[in-house]
């Protein structure tokens, strides 16, 4: 299984017979169960119903909710609906039609009728038609559906798969997050989310059938950072100031490394040796280590900051540091950090090859 990181083309080929694939497994799986959801996942992979602050257009049913009643609306004007309807015709056992119902009463865009049965029977505000039409807009906003695309995509895939084992993308098509504004995404939409993806290495498609993909390295710090995949991406690369605080084996604190550049007489880029050593330096104390080996991981790391910051970095001392950096890593176990800090280890040793 290899990481198709080619070209361009390359990419957009092995994208669109990934779509074509998924599209396949689909139909596949509709023949053999009708709903669009055939399976249940965490609410919290796709955004949740019950995060009252997030936005509605990437919500992963109220924007749906909101859609659902303004059809029932031109058939029936002035008629109150129940939102249990909406749940059971969407078959989403997990989810409460009241707290849908609260969320948007919350945001004034419906008007809830308590009565004494305790249904939940609501009727759209001006508000809530407001916000049906800026919902139709942004569905045509193409920006707006792949920005959307490739956040869901990213923090479902590091929600379901976050220790980088393979997955059929596909999946990702049966959950809430495969929805944007209350429509569902294209398979265009999904074809240039998963290129671009591909292409700034924060997922990995493997060559396996059907084709799946892994998280990487990068892609979970993306998905950690709690920011979009546009934030992440367009971080700048030179100049940039790093907030390590990184503790030594005596507690020392390095503050602030400003401007980290290609700035040597051989060419070298230390920025991804000073990224790991900060790293590592964050989650030292996560890893259950013992106490000698925590202390000698965090030497090796002040070690190899030191040497990643000097002047003139030497290539042999960089590669020597981050070799046993990842040596330690690897003898702390298989948990989702030291996973992660012995590919970040790897990533910066294939820049001195």
């Amino acid at each position: 299984m290899a990481r198709n990181s080619i070209n361009q083309r390359a990419l957009d080929k092995w994208a669109k017979d990934l779509v074509k694939g998924m599209n396949k497994s689909l139909d596949r799986a509709a023949r053999q169960n009708p709903s669009r959801v055939p399976v249940q996942f965490e609410a919290s992979a796709a955004g949740g119903a019950l995060n009252g602050g997030e936005v509605i257009e990437s919500s992963a049913y109220l924007a749906r909710l909101l859609m659902w009643l303004d059809a029932h609306a031109q058939q029936r004007p002035a008629e109150y609906v129940d939102v249990t309807r909406f749940v059971e015709e969407h078959e989403l056992p997990t989810e409460d039609a009241s707290v849908l119902a609260f969320q948007l009463e919350q945001r004034g865009l419906v008007d809830l009728a308590r009565g004494l049965d305790d249904r939940p029977d609501v009727h759209l505000t001006d508000e809530g038609r407001v916000a049906v039409h800026q919902l139709k807009a942004l569905q045509k906003d193409r920006a707006a559906r792949l920005r959307h695309t490739m956040d869901a995509f990213l923090r479902w895939l590091f929600e379901t798969a976050g220790d980088q084992r393979p997955i059929n993308p596909a999946l990702f098509l049966a959950t809430p997050g495969s929805y944007f504004a209350g429509a569902e995404i294209s398979g265009t939409d999904l074809h240039q989310a998963l290129s671009y993806l591909a292409e700034h290495d924060l997922i990995e498609p493997l060559d396996t059938d059907p084709v799946t993909v892994a998280i990487t390295a990068k892609g979970v710090s993306c998905a950690l950072s709690g920011g979009s995949v546009q934030d992440h991406t367009n971080q700048p690369r030179t100049g940039t100031t790093y907030n390590n605080f990184l503790p030594n084996a005596q507690g020392v604190i390095i503050g602030e490394q400003q401007n980290v550049t290609q700035n040597n007489t051989a060419g070298i880029d230390p920025s991804a040796f000073v990224q790991l050593a900060g790293y590592v330096g964050q989650i030292s104390g996560t890893l259950g280590m013992s106490e000698p080996d925590r202390v000698e991981l965090e030497r090796l790391a002040q070690e190899l900051h030191d040497e990643a910051t000097s002047p003139n970095p030497e290539p042999g001392r960089m590669r020597q540091f981050a070799t046993q950096v990842k040596e330690r890593l690897l003898e702390a176990g298989t948990t989702m950090a030291a996973t992660v800090g012995v590919q970040m280890a790897e990533q910066a040793l294939g820049t001195l090859l």
